[in-house]
This record gives C-alpha cells, sequence and structure tokens, in this order.
C-alpha cells in the first residue's frame, strides 16, 4: 500500500487550527461550562455589511464561475479498494428546503493579527474543501469574518505576544447570522426555515458561543436543525447527552433526531492524547469532551464516508496525480475512498476522542497512512490528533446525515394554512 506523509493535508487546508472563541475559556484545553454571558458591545466596534455579496464566501444564487465558493463541480472519483475507479456526482436539487450556515477555521494568510474582510484563496479553497458538498442537501450561506489568522496563532505558539482581537470574530460572525435571519430565512409563506450551523476549529468555537449567546433559550432555536462543530472541545456532564456548555442542546444520537450538536475530536486509533493535549481532555471535574462519531450516533465502530480533495488548489481543478491511490489519475475536485478508513469514539485514558484508523487490506492500492496532523516545522505536534482532517474524513456522512435530520425537521413543521380564497 501506498504511505501518506502525514503532514500532506497541511497545504490542502492551510493548517485550519483552533483558537477560542468569546463564549469559551480562556484554558483551550479545559474550557469553562457556565453559561458564558455575550461581550459587551465596543463602542468602537462597527460591523461589516452583509447586505454586500462581497462579505460572503457562499451565497444562494452565484452560479457564475469562480463567483462562489460553494460553486462549480462537485463530481467525486471513488476508488475502491480493488484500484477500480468511478466518477459519481451529488445530486443537485433545484430548490433547497433547508439552509445551511457556515463559519470556516483558521486558514487566513493575511500578515495581520485579524483577517480583513477580502476574499482570498486560502477562504475560498476551505469552504469548497469542507462546505460545498452540503450544496446536495440545503443553501449554502458562509460569511467571511476577521477571524485570528494563522500569523496570529504562529505567534502564540511560540509564546509572541498578539493582538488578536478573538471577540471582533465573533461580532462579525454574530452579525452575519442576524442578516441571514433579517434577509434569508423566511419563504415566501413568512415561515422560518431550518438551518444547519456547520463550523471546524475556531469557526466551530466561534458557533458554540453563538449557540450560547444568540440561540439557546430564544425563539430562534427552534429553527436550528442541528450544529456540527467539529475540532473543538465542547463539554458535557460525564456519562450524560446534555449539560456542559449547552444548557439545552443534546449530543445527536439518531439520524432523525433534531434540534442536536454533534461535536468530537479526530485521533490516530491508539493514539492517546498526551496529558497536556489540546483536544480530549478537560480538568473540569465531573466534565467530558464530548464525542459524536458522525458514522454512528448510537455508538461503536463504523466505516468513514471519507470525502477529501484531490489536490492542494481546488481552484484549479486538472488533470493530477492522485496522492490517495498509486498509479490512479483523478480529473475531479474530490476523491472518496470506501470502506479504507472507520471511526469510533473512545473514552478511556482521561481522554474522548474519535478513534481513526485504516481497514484496507494489504494489496490495497491505496494510501495506508492517512494525512491530517498537525505539524510545527518539521515536528509532529500530538496534542492536535488529525485535526486537519476533522471534517473530510467523516464529510461525506455530514453530508447523508444532514440530508436525513432536514427532512426529520421538515416533516415536524405544521402545515402551511391554506390560501384564502378570492371573495
Amino acid at each position: 500500500m501506498l504511505a501518506l506523509a502525514p503532514s500532506l493535508l497541511a497545504p490542502m487546508l492551510l493548517a485550519p487550527l483552533l483558537l477560542a472563541p468569546p463564549a469559551a475559556a480562556a484554558d483551550m484545553a479545559a474550557p469553562a461550562t457556565a453559561q458564558v454571558p455575550a461581550p459587551a458591545p465596543a463602542a468602537a466596534y462597527a460591523a461589516p455589511d452583509y447586505t454586500q455579496a462581497a462579505n460572503w464566501l457562499c451565497r444562494p444564487g452565484r452560479t457564475g464561475a469562480g463567483a462562489d465558493a460553494c460553486g462549480g463541480d462537485l463530481a467525486i472519483t471513488a476508488v475502491a479498494g480493488s484500484g477500480r475507479t468511478n466518477i459519481v456526482s451529488l445530486p443537485m436539487p433545484t430548490a433547497q428546503k433547508i439552509d445551511c450556515f457556515y463559519v470556516y477555521p483558521t486558514v487566513s494568510t493575511d500578515a495581520t493579527d485579524n483577517s480583513d474582510l477580502s476574499i482570498d484563496t486560502a477562504e475560498t479553497n476551505v469552504a469548497r474543501i469542507q462546505f460545498a458538498a452540503f450544496r446536495s442537501v440545503c443553501r449554502t450561506f458562509a460569511p467571511m469574518y476577521r477571524q485570528v489568522t494563522l500569523k496570529a496563532l504562529r505567534d502564540a505558539m511560540f509564546g509572541k505576544a498578539s493582538t488578536a482581537d478573538r471577540v471582533l470574530a465573533y461580532r462579525d460572525v454574530v452579525a452575519a447570522w442576524n442578516d441571514y435571519l433579517a434577509r434569508d430565512n423566511r419563504d415566501s409563506d413568512g415561515r422560518g426555515r431550518g438551518v444547519i450551523l456547520i463550523g471546524h476549529s475556531q469557526g466551530s468555537g466561534v458557533i458554540k458561543a453563538l449557540l450560547q449567546n444568540e440561540i439557546e433559550g430564544k425563539p430562534v432555536a427552534a429553527r436550528v436543525i442541528a450544529a456540527y462543530i467539529p475540532g473543538t472541545n465542547l463539554l458535557v456532564p460525564a456519562g450524560k447527552t446534555v449539560g456542559g456548555d449547552l444548557k439545552t442542546m443534546a449530543l445527536c444520537q439518531a439520524a432523525n433526531q433534531t434540534g442536536c450538536v454533534l461535536a468530537w475530536v479526530s485521533f490516530r486509533d491508539g493514539k492517546v492524547p498526551p496529558a497536556d493535549s489540546r483536544f480530549g481532555r478537560t480538568a473540569v471535574p465531573g466534565m467530558a469532551v464530548a464525542c459524536t462519531n458522525p458514522a454512528a450516533l448510537g455508538g461503536g465502530r463504523a466505516p468513514l464516508r471519507m470525502l477529501l480533495p484531490t489536490a492542494s488548489n481546488l481552484v484549479d481543478n486538472a488533470s493530477s496525480q492522485s496522492p490517495w491511490a498509486k498509479d490512479i489519475t483523478v480529473t475531479t475536485a474530490f476523491v472518496a475512498l470506501p470502506g479504507l478508513l472507520s471511526g469510533e469514539c473512545t473514552d478511556g485514558d482521561g481522554a474522548q476522542r474519535l478513534a481513526i484508523r485504516t481497514d484496507a487490506d494489504p494489496a490495497d492500492p491505496r494510501t495506508d497512512s492517512i494525512g491530517g496532523d498537525v505539524m510545527l516545522g518539521t515536528q509532529l505536534v500530538e496534542s492536535w490528533g488529525l485535526h486537519l482532517i476533522d471534517v473530510s474524513a467523516a464529510l461525506g456522512d455530514l453530508v447523508v446525515l444532514a440530508d436525513s435530520q432536514g427532512k426529520a425537521w421538515l416533516a415536524k413543521q405544521p402545515a402551511p394554512a391554506p390560501a384564502a380564497s378570492a371573495p
């Protein structure tokens, strides 16, 4: 089998790394469980104008080439364990009945501690890699926001001073969410649309804060179909599915459950998160880090529907030699490797994580070492686990789940009132 360097995915996702949002704890390894109040408005804060299309990575209706980060071809080359390939395309309904709202991870390559609102290749690529596939299920919304940048994260990791403003990033997303609710979340009959919140890493932390401060306990909570927030520690009471960081949203345990949340952090099977791990561990008494396996919500090990980018630059969808399978040329933007990976939520050694392993035959031409580790120069950062593929390893499962949960939410909604007859 073909071996794959652990760092291969780093340029693809441009190292999306976690920074705590305003409603998370200062200690990222041990987030607080108490309800965190919304940050007080700053007099100097000026929200981006989200009525401007330029401040959105993804919005419905932008179909021209390059017009939308979630646009373009979504063809997938499925490479079987025999080496046989099959090109498939995700179904594209003409009128999606639900919405998806995405907050991207730490990808900005801007030279400042907080990014600007200009759409660069980094933001476009990560939206295509992690979010565009949901276009087959929902209308896709992804705002630009002034996130904490990779520069600021690197400075923090090396102990350098930083002026990064996490509250600014959070407030931008709140402004985008409120704009979405005001302009896009109602059908022609005035009824609110169901929406799935999707994030990763910094984006997941921001969504967690959004759920705590803007959604739980408010009428809009009834419109949240689910939240998918991998790559951040979500705390729940040990052995429970509700409570802790979120007070009313339970962990999803069935594909037809709605109003629930999925959260997980990924590590290689057999790898125990180190004692100082940023993910999978907490020092808060009585609490555990939530783990929901997108492929097996009820528990146990199950194959993961991995959906990976073919090349490091999805803007150029030219033919390329797939790094995932030896001597196989892939011409599509995405590649699937059915049956190669499996995952199971593991709770042991004081840590909770999604344990991912390869399950292929030795004669399998596909890779037997999936990348996804975080590298600091040439050094493997074991405390981050397989952070870079938290989403990609189970993206196919998430799209299927979004479709199932969306249909379940729609089935629970009352029928629209009949139109009044003409006098």
